[in-house]
């Protein structure tokens, strides 16, 4: 398989180049997590997904709680459904806690202050509410702990990993926080290794065409770790191997089609581009250099490669969209772009 083969058979399992799921949570559980940092482009990277939705229904699904916004891959945020957090972070947690420790440290936090941070919100939280920032800001101070920027982000993330908090829905154009546990029913109970077996399963079958490195770099498991699960779920899988190395991906997967869009518009930080340490299949070879930025730029897809990139501008009355292209586009790829870009506007403005 080519790496333009595999760029193409990335696009169709995560299902860019085609559209099966009709809600927010099917793709979401379907994909494992969504990297959702970015949350204007993060919703994006929903609904491009699915057959028909637009930007509020994303809003919904986060109100409703039929998707989680959390810190549960690596140290920043996810969509993940709420069926999987509680197996998810019973893995990950305690390795996104490993990757914080050195902020911890300079921030003086210890376990000390985490207890007393994550009661005095839990307390606050209760009943059901659901609390801004700003006013869990104002439960720490006044509970007597100390805050600045990076020192609350991280206690809020730590009680994330604990299973305190998670999103909430949105108050206007704020975030949320609510008890875990009023979002987060109780459910699957795995074992370790169960659990990253479960996980491989999910990464590779939405993700393949990837190598045992992009499985760890997604989920910020160690190699060990993603090892193990690779290898309680290997036969479900096909490998096979390009450039020296070894890709896999779900076995019997139907032929790609050939009647797919050419051409796609990617938010920052789409899966495409950031579920894999290595990202040569998705980037064209004359582009290198403009595509080395792919993971944070908004990119232009066209023929299953990184060939520019994109930016909105979004006001009252209409969707501006303006492009960056690397090299030449041809009339017929143009077409395809625009084509990206309308379902891009049908989103936005069926949401408003």
């Amino acid at each position: 398989m080519t790496n333009l083969e595999i760029a193409q058979r990335r696009l169709y399992n995560q299902h860019i180049a085609r559209q099966t799921f009709t809600s927010p949570a099917e793709i979401v559980k379907y994909m494992g997590a969504v990297q959702a940092q970015d949350y204007a482009g993060a919703k994006w990277a929903v609904g491009l997904r699915l057959q028909k939705s637009n930007d509020a229904a994303i809003d919904k699904a986060m109100a409703d709680g039929s998707i989680i916004r959390t810190h549960v891959l690596r140290p920043t945020w996810h969509f993940a459904s709420p069926d999987d957090l509680r197996w998810m972070l019973d893995l990950t947690a305690a390795r996104i806690d490993t990757f914080n420790v050195p902020w911890y440290r300079k921030l003086q936090l210890d376990s000390s202050i985490f207890s007393r941070s994550n009661n005095a919100m839990a307390k606050a939280l209760e009943g059901h509410k659901q609390l801004t920032r700003d006013e869990l800001l104002d439960v720490l101070q006044q509970a007597g702990i100390q805050t600045n920027d990076t020192r609350f982000i991280h206690l809020l993330m730590r009680a994330e990993l604990d299973k305190v908090i998670c999103s909430g829905g949105r108050q206007g154009k704020q975030f949320t926080y609510a008890l875990f546990d009023d979002r987060v029913a109780v459910g699957n109970d795995f074992s370790r290794e169960e659990a990253l077996a479960e996980l491989a399963k999910r990464y590779f079958t939405s993700h393949g065409p990837a190598t045992l490195h992009d499985f760890a770099w997604w989920s910020g498991l160690t190699l060990a770790d993603g090892k193990a699960g690779l290898d309680s779920m290997s036969s479900t899988l096909t490998e096979f191997k390009t450039n020296g190395l070894n890709y896999l991906m779900a076995k019997n997967e139907p032929d790609v089609s050939e009647k797919a869009p050419i051409a796609h518009l990617l938010p920052a930080f789409d899966e495409f581009a950031v579920a894999y340490s290595d990202r040569t299949a998705a980037m064209n070879s004359k582009y290198v250099t403009q595509a080395k930025r792919v993971i944070f730029d908004p990119s232009i897809i066209v023929n299953n490669q990184v060939v520019g990139t994109w930016k909105r501008a979004i006001n009252k009355n209409s969707i501006a969209i303006s492009f960056n292209h690397f090299g030449k586009i041809n009339k017929t790829q143009e077409k395809a772009i625009e084509l990206a870009a309308s379902k891009y506007r049908k989103f936005i403005k069926e949401g408003n």
